[in-house]
């Protein structure tokens, strides 16, 4: 029984951390995921490096960005860090 209340404290900690770092993490994970699955021709983005450009064309794991008239630059989906289409 002495055993079990010494483990007490590190399965509180565990606990703890899980609802502090470990889930949040995991929520921000799963929207993001969700937010890049449903990208749209036409979208307004910000890629994760800052750049700004609106979806011109999806593939699989790729998207072309028009940043600029007659500009094109093809990322991977992953890259996509948010969609601004009213925000800005």
């Amino acid at each position: 029984m002495d055993q079990l209340l010494g483990f007490a404290p590190i399965l509180l900690m565990f606990v703890a951390m899980w609802f502090i770092l470990i889930r949040p993490a995991k929520k921000r994970q799963q929207q993001t995921q969700n937010m890049q699955g449903s990208l749209q021709r036409g979208d307004k983005v910000i890629t994760i490096g800052g750049l700004h450009g609106e979806i011109d064309s999806i593939e699989d794991t790729a998207v072309t960005l028009k940043i600029s008239d007659n500009v094109r630059v093809k990322f991977d989906r992953q890259a996509i860090g948010r969609v601004v289409n009213g925000d800005q």
